[in-house]
């Protein structure tokens, strides 16, 4: 460990007075978040924020964090033309001094929030510790992601940039900004912008002066639009944009020469990811999602988790209990673990008799593929064999050694599996000369319906893809949520999987090269990519497949 650097132990040692941490929690996208940010929630007892902050930082906090509810009041503050907070202070103040950690997270950086300040006030008066985490601002963070450097080159260097609040600005305001040359950043509403770029105009500003508006930035829902202080007005009524949410983060417009909007296009890096906004069906079960939902994640694409399966225990566990004692008592030569699902079976088998990776020692393991070798190296087990070429039940078998009298002592295989396994497997390591204990380790059932808001989207063209990671999924999604629209992009990990998808209906348009998730996922973007790149080509705007299904509705930009 590198001592100079924080760790949660370099928090102050919380007394019978509690301490606060006022916590920037940046714009909106999660990898925003710092390293000393992470520390903190991870050691947080009380973690108070706005909803939408709260889905942004909850992920790093420990299980059982307390979250009360802020109460937001109806009127605005008349300096802020922000909603007031009415209970924060008090919540904060109750929570700390009852001798707990806590944190008090807001958008962006607690610096720039008045909230915020209010609140370290009234820490400060009432003799509580507190510490600032800052945060990325939104008004830097936003532009950074809309493709908008805020100077445009060297030769910028000294260019002016500032920022104001229109939700706020006095007619003074708009008069001393208006009168400078510089890159103006301008935190507002969708109702807004049009009457700050009127007031910019008639405080000076030149009516044909760049202007870019970005809409939840940073996010994967995030929208900017071209256009000049004159024009946008006129941009936002052409483009039927609808005012924005109650709750919504500020809008960030970025006026001036300066600010590169004519040279967004090459720019705008988050925007053009492949998968841009795609929101993608992932239909497998929770714990096998995971990896696959942050590899969409960093493709631009929102992914929706329905789990289609649900592992249950073996309905006889007589037989899981036998195997598990004859590794203890060198029964077994080899283990061959076929899924994540039957490695998570052993380990609870083996946590209920108190035992641990230790038990394997004098055992060789196999792993079907990479997941199911990261699941193994989780539990402390490093797997001697894991097929060099195809990651499935023959790829295995590909490198797995006849059995040999001379070198192997014992002649016995463990398998731990599902109970819908094919024999693929039992039957190729026989046929090497290898006996085989095949024991049901976990059963796979058809998982309950998703919500109805869900199956309607799958039905609907709600969804802009869904990938397909075996034959059961395609099965148990379509008999718990129905058959995707015929404008979703269907997604296979392999030509089997393809031929179900196609007997129940469904129109195959990516086919993974190889039978991993990974690289299923890599086709898709791949996909994305190059039907973004035709659209381009033939001087159409870019839009997703869900966005061009029949009697499709327009949706709020935020």
């Amino acid at each position: 460990m590198n001592p100079s650097r924080p760790t949660t132990s370099a928090f102050p040692v919380v007394a019978a007075h509690g301490h606060v941490t006022f916590l920037g929690a940046g714009p909106g996208d999660p990898g925003l978040l710092t390293l000393r940010a992470v520390e903190a929630l991870a050691a947080a007892d009380v973690l108070i924020a706005e909803p939408e902050v709260l889905e942004v930082v909850r992920t790093h906090a420990r299980a059982g964090v307390d979250t009360p509810q802020l109460t937001i009041a109806d009127e605005v503050s008349a300096a802020a033309g922000v909603p007031v907070i009415r209970d924060a202070a008090n919540l904060v103040m109750e929570a700390a001094r009852s001798g707990r950690r806590v944190v008090r997270a807001v958008t962006g950086d607690p610096g720039l929030d008045g909230n915020a300040a209010e609140e370290m006030l009234a820490c400060a008066t009432g003799g509580i510790p507190f510490e600032v985490v800052p945060g990325v601002a939104t008004a830097v963070g936003v532009p950074a992601y809309a493709g908008v450097p805020l100077r445009g080159g060297r030769g910028d260097a000294g260019t002016d940039v500032r920022f104001v609040d229109a939700r706020g600005a006095s007619a003074r305001c708009w008069s001393e900004v208006g009168a400078s040359d510089g890159t103006l950043v301008v935190s507002a509403t969708l109702e807004t912008v049009s009457s700050a770029a009127a007031e910019l105009v008639s405080a000076g500003r030149g009516p044909d002066t760049p202007l870019t508006v970005t809409v939840a930035g940073t996010t994967t829902r995030q929208r900017t639009w071209n256009a000049t202080l004159g024009t946008i007005a006129q941009v936002f009524k052409q483009g039927k944009v609808l005012p924005s949410p109650e709750g919504a983060r500020p809008v960030i417009a970025v006026v001036g020469e300066h600010g590169a909007a004519a040279r967004r296009e090459e720019l705008a890096w988050f925007e053009s990811k492949p998968l841009f906004g795609w929101r993608v069906l992932v239909p497998r079960t929770k714990e096998q999602a995971a990896s696959l939902s942050d590899q969409l994640r960093s493709y631009g694409a929102v992914p929706h988790e329905v789990p289609t399966i649900a592992v249950e225990p073996p309905r006889t566990p007589q037989q899981m209990e036998r195997a598990v004692k004859g590794l203890v008592t060198g029964r077994y030569e080899w283990i061959a673990f076929t899924s994540v699902n039957a490695v998570k079976a052993v380990r609870e088998k083996f946590e209920e008799y108190g035992l641990d990776a230790r038990a394997f020692a004098g055992i060789k393991v196999a792993a079907v593929g990479e997941q199911t070798a990261a699941a193994l190296v989780e539990f402390g087990v490093k797997p001697d064999l894991v097929p060099s070429g195809e990651q499935s039940a023959a790829g295995l078998l590909e490198d797995w050694p006849p059995y040999d009298p001379v070198f192997d002592p014992i002649d016995r295989v463990f398998l731990p599996r599902a109970d819908i396994a094919t024999e693929t497997l039992v039957a190729g390591l026989i046929e090497l000369g290898w006996e085989v204990d095949d024991v049901t380790a976990y059963r796979t059932v058809r998982a309950s319906p998703p919500p109805a808001d869900t199956r309607e989207a799958i039905k609907g063209g709600g969804f802009d893809a869904v990938l397909f990671t075996s034959s059961s999924t395609v099965r148990n999604l379509v008999g718990i949520a129905g058959k995707p629209h015929n404008v979703t992009v269907i997604a296979c990990i392999g030509p089997a999987t393809a031929k179900t998808a196609e007997e129940h209906g469904l129109r195959v348009d990516v086919l993974s090269p190889e039978p991993s998730v990974g690289k299923l996922a890599e086709a898709l973007a791949e996909y994305g990519a190059a039907r973004r790149e035709a659209a381009k080509e033939a001087g159409e705007s870019v839009s997703r497949p869900s966005e061009r299904r029949p009697g499709a509705r327009r949706r709020r930009t935020t």
